[in-house]
């Protein structure tokens, strides 16, 4: 049984040593090559195998520092000494990409293209299409990001920067490809309430397009592409703070949005309930008449949202009046005794 060994300084990592490695712990600088088996389980009662690298002819390889899509297994395998096998928990926060991974990991042991299916054809819009993985297994994980078991060993630890160019590397189309999944896992860690880690999700999305989009031209079609691709991204982000109660953050976000999209009905109707939120009356009306302009179809919701406005702002002057009333009421009583 897995023992309750959190891994130090990583919430949502356990881990159990099952055959302790030979000398001490290798150091780990950036670039780093480490080689090594893994298996992957379901966290059900028949712990399900779902991967298995001794399949594939060669064991599989990362470096550290360069392994974006799963960053976590950078994280297990430099807590390892060489020859060592240990068994992880890892909570669905950490193992949201794993499918697109196991897919690269794969399509490369079949001796295919991993990044095959994305291909560049015509501009960008077909890399953005949610496409199954072409294993079933893995495609329901994508569906239902949760926890798994990874049962690893490290065989050996290299130079730092003795690769090659390698695909871990993240070019264009590899971040490209893992907007998708993030957008995914961000969906489904809002159902289940977790608002903080699906905006962190988002926030990952957006930076990676944002990336991609620096090195485009300003007006190209590829350049509108990323803008159309961020825009549901950022709104989801900010969806998100306004559960969280950080309404300057939605302030901030819708704004520097319109400033580029001056109809973005949905970055109206979020600013003008951060607006609210935070008693800017006027500002809170403006965007909900816009959001109406916009829309002729969102009248009656904007209606009720006045209406609203307006009542909560009455009871706010209503309180501000009994309180300030009060205090003025205890300080002639301090005055008088």
């Amino acid at each position: 049984k897995m023992q309750e060994a959190y891994l130090l300084g990583h919430p949502g990592v356990k881990n159990n040593i099952l055959h302790g490695g030979q000398g001490p712990l290798p150091h780990f600088p950036k670039g780093t090559k480490l080689v090594f088996h893994f298996q992957t389980l379901l966290d059900n009662f028949e712990r399900t195998v779902i991967g298995d690298s001794r399949k594939n002819k060669h064991p599989t390889e990362i470096f550290v520092g360069k392994m974006f899509k799963m960053e976590v297994w950078a994280v297990l395998l430099t807590s390892m000494r060489i020859g060592e096998v240990a068994e992880f928990w890892c909570d669905a926060i950490h193992t949201g990409l794993y499918p697109m991974v196991s897919k690269g990991i794969r399509l490369a042991a079949q001796g295919k293209d991993p990044l095959e299916g994305q291909k560049h054809t015509c501009g960008m819009g077909n890399l953005f299409h949610y496409h199954s993985t072409g294993f079933p297994e893995l495609d329901e994980l994508m569906r239902t990001p949760q926890p798994l078991i990874f049962i690893v060993e490290l065989i050996s630890v290299g130079d730092p920067f003795s690769y090659q160019r390698e695909s871990w590397m993240m070019e264009k189309d590899e971040k490209l490809k893992v907007v998708p999944s993030l957008h995914l896992l961000g969906n489904a860690l809002v159902k289940q309430g977790r608002f903080r880690e699906a905006a962190e999700k988002y926030q990952e999305a957006v930076v990676l397009l944002r990336t991609v989009q620096s090195r485009e031209m300003p007006g190209d079609e590829d350049y509108i592409n990323l803008d159309r691709l961020i825009i549901p991204l950022v709104l989801n982000y900010c969806q998100c703070m306004l559960e969280l109660e950080e309404y300057y953050e939605v302030i901030e976000h819708t704004t520097e949005l319109l400033d580029k999209h001056k109809d973005c009905v949905k970055a109206y109707y979020k600013r003008a309930k951060a607006y609210a939120a935070v008693w800017s009356k006027r500002e809170a009306r403006r965007d909900f008449q816009m959001v109406a302009n916009l829309d002729i179809t969102l009248s009656r919701l904007v209606q009720t949202e006045l209406n609203l406005l307006s009542e909560r702002m009455k009871e706010k002057y209503w309180e501000d009046k009994e309180r300030s009333v009060r205090s003025l009421f205890i300080r002639l009583s301090n005055l008088m005794e």
